[in-house]
């Protein structure tokens, strides 16, 4: 089954990026058993644009479209047998112990 994991955090990376644990370790662990087939720390929240068409007309607006604290600072995404080889990968993120991460099935 594959998963997307939503890497979460209520630090501003831009600012905080010390209190951001090294995720180096885990990345090369699940590359190597195959469970992570791709993934990325994102920009900041500042660089986002969001996207909206109404009427026909194409709207933009600078930041994220959720206005909160917490932000998504990175992704996932994992190819395993089931949800509890899933959480089994996801407990062992850095950012698990520290911040929050949403993990999601791919719609059958």
């Amino acid at each position: 089954m594959k998963y997307m994991m939503f890497v979460c955090d209520d630090t501003e990376p831009e600012t905080d990026e010390t209190l951001v644990p090294d995720v180096e370790v885990w990345v090369a662990e699940h590359d190597a058993s195959g469970a992570r087939v791709l993934g990325n720390k994102l920009a900041p929240p500042s660089a986002a644009t969001t996207v909206r068409v109404r009427g026909g007309e194409v709207l933009l607006s600078d930041g994220p479209f959720a206005e909160t604290k917490e932000v998504i600072v990175g992704f996932d995404i994992l190819e395993v047998a089931d949800l509890d080889e899933a959480i089994a990968v996801v407990a062992r993120h850095p950012m698990a112990h520290v911040g929050r991460v949403e993990l999601r099935p791919y719609a059958d």
